[in-house]
């Protein structure tokens, strides 16, 4: 079974994408830039960038009836390395002990040219 995930409380797909599939087991969200839903607005900073893109993430998890309690993998892509302490204090806040498995990579650009990309696998 694969149910597509869509909700507008997040950014819609901007390419030929969906922002998350259900496979019943598990929930694979698309990667979620900073974009506000409500407004098309990109905020500045890696601090407020990493809060939307993490609202995002939260958003697309309730329209599947999950929280972030039941991620069990997240991967952060950043436009700079040098940006991990503020978007690590960020993402700190919005998970609980036991954290998530996690990869953190720089990467050369972003869509949109944004700092900060969170996607995330949770399970049910």
């Amino acid at each position: 079974m694969k149910k597509v995930i869509a909700t507008t409380a997040a950014p819609g797909a901007i390419g030929p994408y969906s922002q998350a599939i259900d496979t019943g087991t598990f929930v694979y969200a698309s990667g979620q830039i900073p974009i506000n839903p409500a407004t098309g607005e990109i905020p500045e900073g890696i601090t407020a960038q990493t809060e939307q893109a993490l609202a995002n993430v939260k958003a697309i998890l309730a329209e599947a009836g999950l929280t972030m309690a039941n991620v069990v993998k997240t991967t952060v892509f950043m436009a700079d390395m040098d940006h991990f302490a503020a978007m690590n204090e960020v993402y700190g806040k919005a998970f609980e002990a036991p954290y998530p498995a996690r990869s953190a990579v720089a990467v050369k650009t972003l869509p949109k040219n944004v700092l900060v990309e969170v996607e995330v696998i949770a399970m049910r």
